[in-house]
């Protein structure tokens, strides 16, 4: 086992119980591929099978290729896998704001949930209020900004879909984590759908792109821009994720925009 692993004796974070490393891991690294690189983004995901306890092993388990730096269970009891000095395998092939390394500059956290796969079950009240604790609590030693806490789908738009629509974006923001704007009401009225083509279609790419999705701007709404406003959906606006950029969708995109960049959006 690596030798970063076996000397992290205690957790990074007071609310991880102990740690249980995993050997999955690396150096983190800048985008030149020098050494050094500091985390600036939490990225969060369920882990979408059905034991918790197997997919903690699968985790841990050097044949599996992926690990993360915490892991957090159904009744809030949390386990650090990887120092958050180390570059551990949670993101994948994935895209923020021009980053395509995102495993170098972030730090990942597993939470216990079967997923989609077994029903998107609700997350328990113990595990919500654990992965806050632990999730303000990274944010305030790295000084990780709320518009980078982002979920799995978000970097991974049409890979991935976790952690999913039922997690609670909006009380981790009124935590003090993540951003989060009042979505706007669903209406009627015009909307982009794949097929279509032209100059509206390319100013919600540049929309999207601004906010840090990977979305190429060239005016056709395909399958990607489609997977792009599903996870866009599933963060910011999850009362309905259907890929379909409606007005609610737009509006919530231009608030959340002007929130994080007012310089930038009239």
């Amino acid at each position: 086992m690596n030798e970063n692993t076996d000397a992290m004796a205690k957790p990074d974070s007071r609310f991880a119980a102990k740690v249980f490393p995993s050997p999955n891991h690396g150096e983190r690294r800048q985008p030149d591929g020098t050494p050094g690189r500091r985390p600036d983004m939490l990225i969060l995901h369920y882990t979408g099978m059905p034991v918790a306890g197997e997919a903690l092993q699968w985790l841990c388990n050097p044949v599996s290729q992926v690990s993360s730096h915490y892991f957090v269970f159904e009744n809030g009891h949390t386990l650090q896998l990887v120092p958050e000095g180390r570059r551990a395998w949670h993101a994948g092939a994935s895209h923020w704001a021009g980053e395509t390394d995102v495993n170098s500059c972030s730090i990942g956290i597993e939470i216990a949930n079967p997923g989609h796969p077994g029903g998107l079950p609700d997350f328990p009240e113990a595990q919500i209020a654990a992965t806050l604790a632990l999730c303000r609590d990274i944010c305030e030693r790295w000084s990780i900004p709320p518009e980078r806490v982002l979920a799995h789908s978000d970097i991974a738009p049409g890979r991935k879909i976790d952690p999913g629509e039922k997690f609670p974006w909006r009380r981790f923001s009124e935590g003090g984590v993540g951003l989060w704007v009042e979505p706007a009401p669903i209406r009627g009225g015009r909307f982009f759908a794949r097929g279509e083509a032209g100059q509206p279609v390319e100013a919600l790419q540049a929309m999207f792109a601004m906010l840090g999705y990977g979305v190429p701007v060239d005016g056709v709404y395909d399958e990607r821009l489609e997977a792009v406003v599903a996870a866009f959906q599933r963060h910011w606006r999850p009362e309905k994720v259907d890929g379909v950029a409606d007005s609610s969708t737009i509006t919530t995109l231009r608030d959340l925009l002007a929130a994080t960049q007012p310089a930038r959006v009239a």
